[in-house]
Parts: structure tokens; C-alpha cells; sequence
């Protein structure tokens, strides 16, 4: 299970196993969900990890990192199915693991784990105040629940999920349903960039002292 002191840092879900820096108290906790940078991965590369491992450090916060059961999430393929019992389960058990600030708690991910965290996020709007999708692909279909703010982030050259059939048709739609969207255009490809992720921290305000 999780290390008592668990606090600041990578902590990954599938083998709730506290990664490098993980020190002192947390700010928030944002369940990452990260497969689907490529097929096959079955979770983040080095070099996604270490930019959240930067973040993490920077804004002295906990990231989980849940990771699917296959190749990718099952509800970009064939509907929510045990992959999100694992979304559900996360942050109940980081809970009792880690100092959470409840008024901060997002979800978010890259590429399919970025149209995977706006299913679950817009469903559980209660609980998640805060939805980051990084290059998304698409919105799953569930009911939603709650207003929780969303931020995209989309690279205009990105070839992968162009910008032009993915981001670029739904922010508008989710601004006119209701939905405080911040939209950040970059000159990239299909990538987080540290500047975006930064820019994503400072938005959820992890850079502000913990509530009480």
C-alpha cells in the first residue's frame, strides 16, 4: 500500500508504489491518467514522467498516475468498463496516504487518457473541481454532474489527433453548454510541453499555499 509519509510526488497506481522525491506535505492530488501516449505503452514514458516528476517537485504536490489494463483506456475503445474501477478506487486509497486539499483535486491525461479524464471528470464534476486534457481526441459520452472548470491544451502541428477535428470543434461546444474553459494553443506537435504543464499547475493553483 502507500507509504505512511507519502506526500509530494509520483505515486503510481497499478502498483501503488511511491516514485523518486516524494517529500512533505501535498497541495493537492490529481489523478493522472496517463496511458495512451502510444499504443502499447500501458502508461507514461520516461520522459512524461519526468515532466510530471518536475511539476510534482515544484508545486509540492502528489500526482497519481493510474495505469489502464490494456494497450490504452477501455472507454476510448469499447466503453467505460474495469479501467474506471480503478479511477474510482485511486483517490479514496491516495486519501488515506496522502494530506489532500479537497477543494483542489483534478484529473487529467494525454492523448486517450486525455478523452479519458473528460468522461469521468465531466461525470464526477463533484468531486474532480478540475479537468485538464492535454491533446484530447474526444469527449466519451456519460451523464455529467457538477461544473468543474476544464483546461485544454492542443499543439497546432499536432498530427496525431489534429487540432482541427478534436479541440478546436469541442471547446466551443463545452463553452456554450455552460463550462469555464481555458484553451491553450501551442506551436508543437502531440506533446505536453513543460511550459503547458506549468501553465496547468499555476491554473489549478498549486502554487498557492494548502487550505488550512
Amino acid at each position: 500500500m502507500f507509504p505512511p509519509s507519502a506526500g509530494p510526488g509520483l505515486v503510481s497506481c497499478s502498483t501503488l508504489q511511491e516514485l523518486p522525491e516524494a517529500v512533505g506535505r501535498s497541495s493537492a492530488l490529481s489523478p493522472f491518467p496517463g496511458s495512451g501516449l502510444r499504443p502499447g505503452a500501458g502508461g507514461l514514458r520516461t520522459g512524461s514522467l519526468a515532466v510530471l516528476q518536475t511539476i510534482a517537485d515544484q508545486y509540492r504536490t502528489a500526482v497519481l498516475v493510474p495505469v489502464s489494463r490494456g494497450s490504452t483506456w477501455d472507454g476510448v475503445r469499447d466503453g467505460f468498463g474495469p479501467d474506471i474501477d480503478v479511477i474510482d478506487r485511486a483517490p479514496h486509497r491516495a486519501f488515506d496516504a496522502v494530506a489532500v486539499d479537497p477543494e483542489r483535486i483534478g484529473i487529467a491525461g494525454f492523448s486517450d487518457g486525455a478523452s479519458y479524464a473528460l468522461g469521468p471528470g465531466l461525470a464526477n464534476g463533484d468531486l474532480f473541481g478540475h479537468v485538464i486534457a492535454f491533446s484530447p481526441g474526444f469527449i466519451p459520452s456519460a451523464a455529467r454532474r457538477g461544473q468543474p472548470r476544464i483546461l485544454i491544451s492542443h499543439g497546432v502541428t499536432d498530427p496525431v489527433l489534429p487540432i482541427d477535428r478534436t479541440s478546436r470543434r469541442f471547446v466551443p461546444a463545452l463553452q456554450q453548454t455552460g463550462y469555464d474553459v481555458t484553451y491553450l494553443k501551442f506551436d508543437d506537435a502531440h506533446t505536453v510541453p513543460l511550459d503547458i504543464a506549468r501553465k496547468a499547475a499555476e491554473w489549478l493553483g498549486w502554487n498557492d499555499p494548502p487550505a488550512g
